[in-house]
C-alpha cells in the first residue's frame, strides 16, 4: 500500500551530485543527479529501449546517456538523441518527477505531477535552523515502512529495546499518555513524572536526580514523525510549559517506502542547548544512532516473520492507540486515492 500523491524524501541533498544515483522509491526505479546549474533531477531509472538503468550511464552537460546503446535524455526525461537515426519516436522519453530541496533533503513527488505543491512538504525545519544543533543519517531497513511508523508511535518499547541509551522501565510503568487525532494527524503525548532519567539523558543533560520527562510524537501521513522529547529536574514546571534547566530535543523521521518489504529510513536528531558545540551534537547523535540500530534489528526480525505468514492474527494493547489511529488515517487516504484514480481512468 503506497500513497503516491505525497512528498517523500528521496535522498540526503549532500549525497546527490553529478554522478547519477539509483534509488527504488515506492516500487519504482529512480535516477537522481544534479543539473549543471545545480538543481536536482529525478526521472525513471529505466531506458525505454532495453530497460537498462539509466543511472549506469554518464552525464554530458544536462543530458544523461544510456550505457547500453547511447540514447540520450534531457533533464525533463525526453529523449534527445538516438545514435544512428534522426527520427526520435514520441514514446522515447522517461517519466520525470518533481523534486524540491528542503531541510537538507531532496523531496520527490511520485504521484500526479499536477498535484505537486511544495507548500505541502512536511515541516522539518529543526534540521537546518541555526538556533538548533542537528545531525542526520540514513538507514536502509529490510522491513515494511509501516513497521517503522508503528515503532515510533509506541515508545513503550524504549524500556525494553533501548535500556542502555534512551529507555528505562519508567516509560512503560509510570507514564501518563494522551492520544489526540485530527483528520490527517495523530499526536501521542507521554509524561513521565519524578522518575530516574535514562542513561542518554544523564550523559547529555548531566541530571543528578529525578526528572519530569516528556515525549510528544506528531505523526503526519504517509510516514513522517516528529518527536519533541526532553526532561527537566522534577518539580520545576515542565508539564505546564516551564521547561528550564533541562534538555529539549527533536527527533525527526521521514520514512520512504522502497518496496513492500524494504524501506528508506532518513532521520536526524536536533537539540536546542549548546547548539554551536559539535561535540555535543555528535554525542547526542551517537546515542540515538545506537538506539536506532537496535530498532533496525527489531524491524528486520518482524519482517522475516511476516514473510512467512503475511497476515497473522494480531493482538492490540493499550499502548497501540496511536498506532491504530495512524493506520486508520492511512487506510482512508489510500481508499480515497484509489477511488480518484478509478474516476480518472473512467473518464
Amino acid at each position: 500500500m503506497f500513497l503516491r500523491n505525497h512528498w517523500y524524501v528521496a535522498a540526503s541533498a549532500e549525497d546527490i551530485g553529478r554522478k547519477p544515483v539509483r534509488r527504488v522509491l515506492l516500487g519504482e526505479p529512480v535516477a537522481l543527479f544534479r543539473s549543471e546549474a545545480g538543481p536536482a533531477v529525478a526521472f525513471e531509472d529505466r531506458c525505454p529501449h532495453r530497460h537498462l538503468p539509466l543511472s549506469m550511464g554518464r552525464l554530458d552537460g544536462d543530458t544523461l546517456q544510456c550505457h547500453y546503446h547511447g540514447l540520450r535524455f534531457g533533464i525533463d526525461g525526453r529523449c534527445v538523441r538516438i545514435p544512428g537515426q534522426d527520427q526520435i519516436p514520441p514514446n522515447a522519453g522517461v517519466k520525470a518527477y518533481p523534486v524540491v530541496e528542503r531541510y537538507k533533503w531532496l523531496w520527490i513527488w511520485m504521484g500526479d505531477p499536477a498535484l505537486a505543491d511544495p507548500t505541502n512538504i512536511t515541516d522539518f525545519h529543526w534540521l537546518d535552523d541555526p538556533s538548533w544543533g542537528a545531525k542526520g543519517s540514513y538507514l536502509h531497513v529490510k522491513a515494511n515502512w509501516q513497521l517503522v511508523v508503528d515503532n515510533l508511535l509506541d515508545l513503550t518499547h524504549l524500556a525494553f529495546v533501548h535500556e542502555t541509551t534512551i529507555g528505562n522501565s519508567a516509560l512503560a510503568e509510570h507514564a501518563t499518555v494522551k492520544v489526540t487525532r485530527a483528520p490527517n494527524n495523530v499526536v501521542v503525548t507521554r509524561w513521565i513524572i519524578d522518575q530516574d532519567p535514562p542513561p542518554t539523558f544523564k550523559k547529555v543533560g548531566g541530571f543528578k536526580g529525578n526528572v519530569d520527562r516528556w515525549q510528544i510524537i506528531d505523526f503526519a501521513p504517509p510516514a513522517f514523525l516528529r518527536l519533541d522529547v526532553g526532561a527537566t529536574p522534577t518539580g520545576t514546571g515542565a508539564p505546564p510549559g516551564t521547561r528550564v534547566n533541562g534538555i529539549k530535543m527533536r527527533n525527526l523521521n521521514p520514512i520512504t517506502p522502497e518496496t513492500e518489504t524494504t524501506s528508506h529510513y532518513f532521520w536526524a536528531q536536533a537539540h536546542d542547548f549548546d547548539v554551536k558545540n559539535p561535540d555535543t551534537t555528535n554525542k547526542i547523535f551517537e546515542q540515538i544512532e545506537t538506539a536506532f540500530l537496535e530498532d533496525v534489528e527489531v524491524f528486520s526480525a518482524q519482517q522475516r516473520n511476516l514473510d512467512l505468514i503475511p497476515t497473522p492474527s494480531q493482538l492490540d494493547i493499550n499502548a497501540d492507540t496511536g498506532v491504530i489511529q495512524a493506520r486508520r488515517i492511512l487506510a482512508r487516504l489510500y481508499e480515497d486515492e484509489q477511488a480518484a484514480l478509478h474516476v480518472t481512468a473512467a473518464e
